[in-house]
């Protein structure tokens, strides 16, 4: 491939993103304002850490996509949980190093591919263990408890929508 067809490429096709209708843009934002709502108030409440920052995109494909395979309870829970102790592993065997958080991030993808848990939103998790330090117990608060709180709101939410049926399975 030659220079000129490679940068080529990088212009797309032209094709424009469809405007989507008004009930698929009101839908997810009332789900991920309540699963949101919902972490958040009961971190407030208990003063148990349940706020992930990874959660926020979570609930774009809770919410706006039920239908997809990251979307379901395995990817979105188990994803979470794999990717949060890869960063706690890589963070305790190697430090902070710049490379040990791009082999964490690398690493957890990997694992997620090969454990049928791949949940994009989770790929942050190692990066955010590296930046924040938590201890141990991060794989059960914010991690295990906070996405089972996401995937609970999306169980009740995403069900009263006649069209929709979620999850599509659980394992």
């Amino acid at each position: 491939m030659n220079i000129s067809s490679y940068l080529q490429r990088m212009r797309g096709g032209g094709a424009r993103s469809p405007t989507p209708p008004l009930r698929a843009v009101i839908r997810p934002f009332v789900g991920a304002f309540l699963a949101i709502a919902a972490v958040a108030y009961l971190t407030s409440a208990t003063a148990v850490p349940l706020v992930l920052g990874s959660f926020g995109a979570s609930c774009v494909l809770l919410f706006g996509f039920p239908d997809n395979p990251f979307s379901q309870p395995r990817n979105v829970i188990g994803g979470h949980v794999l990717t949060s102790l890869t960063g706690l592993v890589f963070l305790t065997a190697f430090g902070h190093a710049w490379w040990s958080m791009a082999l964490a991030v690398a690493t957890a993808a990997a694992l997620m591919h090969l454990s049928r848990t791949l949940h994009p939103p989770a790929g942050s998790n190692p990066v955010i263990v590296m930046l924040s330090s938590p201890g141990w117990t991060f794989l059960l608060t914010p991690t295990l408890i906070g996405a089972a709180i996401l995937v609970a709101v999306a169980v009740l939410f995403n069900n009263t929508d006649a069209r929709v049926r979620y999850p599509k399975h659980w394992l």
